[in-house]
């Protein structure tokens, strides 16, 4: 299945017999929760959702975005008109990391089929409606363990014995700056691979080829295993659709560097290289 969809071809797909669940995902790290702008304009039918409160459970020791719990989630999306026989397209504003966590999310829960919005709204062409759905209560359940999952200790494991990607910028990374969490640099032997670069400057997700080839110059093949993490399992999980884009399953270490650098006694590696 494909991880990613075209405006035009999602405008084709709402006018069909069967219309995709549409759930909208607008969201800014650290900045105000972004209803107000979904309520003044959104793709018709689409309903808001909150990654903070809704696609995350509660920040601590855990990290800034860790797993929400499966039955609230769960309840969420069947509040959102989500079932398992029904296809659903996530968009956020442009970044497609919001969306990524929300299709990251549907999919280790188990639904199989949810597409990203390449490009976002800003890639939406058709008209826009301030009317806020009601839609129909969906009947999804949470089956969880559909796509692989990494905790610390997984994570710190697959750096050594084989490829964990971090998807922070390339200056977080090295330990140069850390605006957010309490230490700056990355887990020993893992390789920066700033999502940033999974898109061209369209703000469109690069094509399948070019992801290949990107990530096979930072060692990642569909043999390989891979594994990603970043801040808070945001970003990440963008890196994790565009690997899925180029055909390589990677598995998301949700709680990331917000999760890694809070317990002192884990290592930390600065500079930019692996170790």
């Amino acid at each position: 299945m494909n991880a990613i969809i075209s405006a035009p071809d999602l405008a084709n797909e709402l006018a069909g017999a069967r219309p995709p669940v549409i759930l909208d995902v607008r969201w800014q790290l650290g900045g105000p929760n972004l209803r107000p702008e979904y309520e003044k304009a959104h793709i018709p039918g689409a309903v808001f959702v909150d990654l903070d409160a809704e696609l995350a459970g509660p920040a601590g020791s855990g990290g800034r975005h860790p797993l929400p719990d499966a039955d609230a989630f769960g309840a969420v999306m069947r509040a959102a008109g989500v079932s398992a026989d029904r296809a659903v397209v996530v968009y956020d504003g442009g970044l497609n990391w919001a969306a990524a966590r929300a299709w990251w999310l549907l999919r280790w829960a188990g639904h199989p089929s949810v597409r990203v919005l390449d490009g976002g709204l800003a890639a939406w062409e058709g008209a826009l409606t301030a009317e806020i759905p009601e839609p129909a209560p969906g009947t999804f359940e949470p089956a969880p363990g559909a796509l692989p999952l990494l905790d610390a200790d997984g994570a710190a494991a697959l750096a050594r014995t084989g490829l964990l990607l971090d998807a922070r910028a390339a200056e977080r990374y090295r330990g140069d700056v850390e605006p957010i969490d309490p230490v700056g640099g990355h887990i020993p032997g893992a390789v920066s691979a700033p999502t940033t670069e999974n898109v061209a400057e369209s703000g469109l997700f690069r094509t399948a080829a070019e992801l290949t080839d990107r990530f096979k110059g930072l060692g990642a093949t569909p043999d390989s295993e891979v594994g990603v993490y970043c801040g808070s399992g945001v970003s990440g999980a963008h890196q994790v659709l565009a690997l899925a884009v180029a055909g390589i399953p990677a598995a998301l270490y949700v709680g990331s560097w917000s999760e890694w650098s809070r317990d002192g006694d884990r290592p930390v590696a600065t500079g930019p290289d692996p170790q």
